[in-house]
């Protein structure tokens, strides 16, 4: 082979591996970049979702049932029914309105549960669970109620948070209505010790709190949110920013202390059931 060629096929050799670099440079910067969007944007692709879900129908959900409203243990009646959780005298107050078949509930939960758990602990955050059957009414089924009412049964019971927490972290595709299934509902209450009882089944297969249900989402309704999950701190929304700061659990944390700033942190328990 003539040294002519020799360097050519030398010069075609370093200019394949300089394009495969390249590529694979390019490739670690998508992954940065995916990974980024996924921890800091999590919320805004969430809100995008929720706004989606608004709006494409909500069609008659099943909640609105007649029956008598029986509210959960504990919980707030009236024109916007909630499940408290948290010190009840705590200076700040985190309103949630969300829906257990919503995908971008999931993604809030499961990016902030630790912060809110840790603030709820520590007496400088109080949070209003306000449930909503928004996606049964779009896509059709039952999961988000029957969900919701399990959840409702949960709090009767003391144990709404970590109930509320094995929902979200087992939740289905959002078009699989795997919660519509009462013996589903039943199944994952075995992963919150002492909930399987004859009490809890009882409520939940007799769909007890299924009016009371009905009440919030039709405050849901009314409230013209843009979505779920629709999140307030102290009545102000962070949802998908506060100001001109991205939600964050870090940015959580700094706008309950600086709402906190000077206040003493609760120490009353919510009304036990």
């Amino acid at each position: 082979m003539s040294e002519k060629n020799s360097d050519g096929n030398r010069s075609a050799r370093e200019r394949l591996q300089q394009q495969r670099e390249r590529d694979r440079a390019r490739e670690r910067q998508r992954r940065v970049l995916i990974v980024s969007a996924a921890v800091v944007g999590v919320l805004a692709l969430a809100a995008v979702v929720g706004v989606i879900a608004a709006n494409s129908g909500d069609k008659d959900s099943g909640s609105d049932k007649a029956g008598p409203v029986v509210a959960p243990t504990g919980a707030t009646d009236g024109d916007q029914p909630a499940i408290p959780t948290g010190k009840a005298d705590a200076p700040s107050t985190l309103t949630v309105w969300e829906d257990f078949r919503c995908p971008a509930c999931a993604s809030f939960e499961n990016a902030f549960r630790d912060t809110i758990h840790e603030l709820e602990a520590a007496g400088a955050l109080k949070t209003e669970y306000h449930l909503a059957t928004l996606i049964d009414g779009n896509m059709g089924g039952s999961g988000s109620l029957r969900a919701a009412n399990a959840a409702a049964c949960a709090q009767d019971a003391g144990k709404f948070t970590p109930y509320h927490d094995v929902l979200y972290v087992n939740q289905p595709e959002e078009t699989d209505d795997a919660f519509a299934d009462n013996a589903k509902l039943l199944e994952l209450a075995a992963k919150v010790p002492g909930l399987d009882t004859p009490a809890f089944r009882s409520c939940v297969e007799g769909g007890t709190h299924d009016s009371w249900i009905g009440e919030s989402h039709a405050a849901f309704k009314s409230g013209n949110f843009s979505g779920t999950p629709s999140v307030l701190l102290n009545g102000e929304s962070i949802f998908p920013t506060k100001g001109s700061e991205q939600i964050s659990p870090a940015n959580l944390k700094k706008w309950v202390a600086e709402a906190n700033k000077g206040k003493k942190p609760g120490t009353a328990s919510p009304s036990a059931p």
